[in-house]
């Protein structure tokens, strides 16, 4: 049953054979002119190398933080962009009077989008190879395909003047910003340091009296005036004890109105013995107190002697000894009482100053804390702008990473497309599969019973014996013409030198013949 299955499908192939050689042919012939009318394509290309920075990082650092490659991939970009790619296109006029606006008659319009598209198809960048993984130095290939070798090589050429340039201006562009940046924040923080310190020098000037570095110096002070005041109080005791006593001698008579009067010079001496014999129960020998005491009884002895009175003679106008003593410690008790009421204010007004230092203090370090961290970063400021500029020197003279042009575009010498054997292949197999197709279709749509299998299903029952078809002596005449005619088309088709499942029929067709004679005579 299933070699006459064969037979019988042999036999539908072989009863299909018009449909599908023509039908082939036909797909053949469309791809054969196809492939005839396709302009030839020319791919030109041109080597672009990548090189690492010139100056080793650790000595001169570049202030262009992405290294070459990213910068490629990123004009990479920038170029494949609608405005770029127009620009290009109307520079080398790759499309001539077909731009959208510019039609003339019989011109075909390209819209904009058009323009770009077919632009971005015909550009390929492709990384070849990296020479080095330490340095990172690689190789890009930059190709452009149009129909003319001549103007494919010369957009290349101008790609690739594209991408160097703009590689080059992008780079020193960025260094350029970046010193400018740090010029303005060097700028900025100076003006900020140069009011801080200005706020701190007034600041400094209208606190003067509670600054914490004149701290100690006051407390001294403030205890220097407050022992002058102990001793001037002290004095004043002993001065209003020495005036009471004078007052009660006078009364008891001890002492005359009239007597010899004392000179102020001895009064002051004899003041000065009783200050020094009160000092020296409280002081030692080395305190300056008693020091400055004895120098000034010493002074006033070597000048009693030419102290004379200037009247004795008993004026009426002259004041007795009494009233001289009482007047000298009564003018002594008020120079006391003036000194001491300026001591007081001397001390109230340290005591406030004590006092109030803290405050000032606790200001004066946040304008100090504020002025220490803007100078910090004045200083960082100053040390990275250096830095911005032996960047920015770096990149004028292209010692960073840099993109330069290894081998130009020429004008290619073959095309590169289209691939006209492979177009016929695909004819010639569409054309087959179509055929096939229409022969299955054609047979799944044919309800004639031909088989033995198709008559015992369609009568439910089995046929004792077939009867063969016998072909008559005009039949094998029709046949015999049919093999030559195929053999005909086969051996056109070899020597047209057509590829293919369609010019290898002539070395099939024996067999299919032999085969098909088999299933006649059966």
């Amino acid at each position: 049953m299933r070699d006459v299955d064969v037979r019988f499908y042999i036999s539908i192939l072989w009863r299909r054979l018009p449909y599908i050689l023509a039908i082939t042919i036909s797909a053949v012939a469309i791809s054969v002119l196809i492939a005839r009318i396709l302009p030839p394509v020319y791919r030109a290309s041109a080597k672009i190398l990548v090189e690492a920075p010139q100056i080793p990082a650790d000595l001169a650092r570049s202030t262009v933080p992405t290294n070459a490659v990213d910068q490629f991939q990123i004009i990479q970009q920038q170029i494949t962009t609608r405005e770029y790619l127009l620009a290009l296109a109307d520079k080398l006029d790759l499309y001539g009077n077909k731009l959208s606006g510019e039609k003339r008659s019989g011109d075909e319009e390209l819209s904009s989008e058009d323009i770009v598209e077919d632009m971005r198809s015909r550009i390929t960048f492709e990384q070849l190879e990296t020479l080095s993984a330490n340095t990172g130095a690689s190789i890009f290939d930059v190709s452009f395909a149009a129909g003319e070798p001549v103007l494919a090589a010369k957009t290349v050429n101008e790609l690739v003047a594209m991408i160097l340039r703009s590689n080059q201006r992008q780079r020193t562009d960025r260094a350029g910003d970046t010193l400018r940046f740090f010029d303005r924040e060097v700028a900025r923080l100076g003006s900020d340091l140069n009011r801080l310190e200005a706020d701190l020098l007034e600041f400094k000037s209208e606190n003067k009296d509670t600054l914490p570095e004149s701290l100690d110096f006051r407390r001294r002070q403030q205890i220097s005036q407050q022992e002058r005041l102990i001793l001037l109080e002290r004095e004043e005791a002993a001065l209003r004890s020495r005036r009471s006593s004078l007052m009660d001698a006078y009364a008891t008579g001890a002492l005359s109105a009239d007597s010899g009067p004392v000179t102020p010079e001895q009064q002051m001496l004899q003041d000065l013995n009783r200050a020094l014999a009160e000092q020296l129960a409280i002081f030692s020998e080395k305190s300056p107190n008693i020091i400055t005491l004895r120098a000034r009884i010493a002074s006033l002895q070597r000048g009693l002697p030419s102290s004379q009175a200037t009247d004795t003679s008993g004026s009426k106008k002259a004041l007795s000894g009494l009233d001289l003593q009482l007047s000298d410690v009564d003018q002594r008790l008020v120079v006391i009482s003036q000194e001491k009421a300026s001591i007081t204010q001397n001390i109230a007004d340290l005591t406030r100053s004590i006092v109030a230092t803290p405050a000032s203090e606790t200001a004066l370090n946040s304008l100090e804390r504020n002025r220490l961290n803007v100078q910090t970063q004045y200083n960082a400021a100053i040390a990275r702008r250096a830095e911005a500029l032996i960047g920015e020197q770096i990149e004028l003279r292209s010692d960073g990473g840099r993109l330069s042009l290894l081998e130009p575009a020429s004008p290619p010498q073959s095309p590169v497309g289209p691939n006209r054997r492979r177009i016929v292949a695909i004819g010639g197999a569409a054309g087959i599969g179509l055929s096939l197709a229409l022969v299955a279709l054609l047979e799944i749509l044919n309800r004639t019973v031909r088989r033995p299998s198709e008559l015992a299903q369609l009568l439910q029952y089995q046929p004792l014996a077939t009867i063969p078809h016998i072909a008559t002596p005009a039949e094998l005449r029709a046949a015999g013409r049919k093999r030559r005619v195929a053999r005909g088309i086969a051996a056109a088709l070899v020597a047209a030198g057509i590829p293919g499942t369609l010019a290898t029929i002539h070395y099939y067709y024996s067999p299919i013949e032999l085969v098909f004679e088999n299933f006649i005579s059966n």
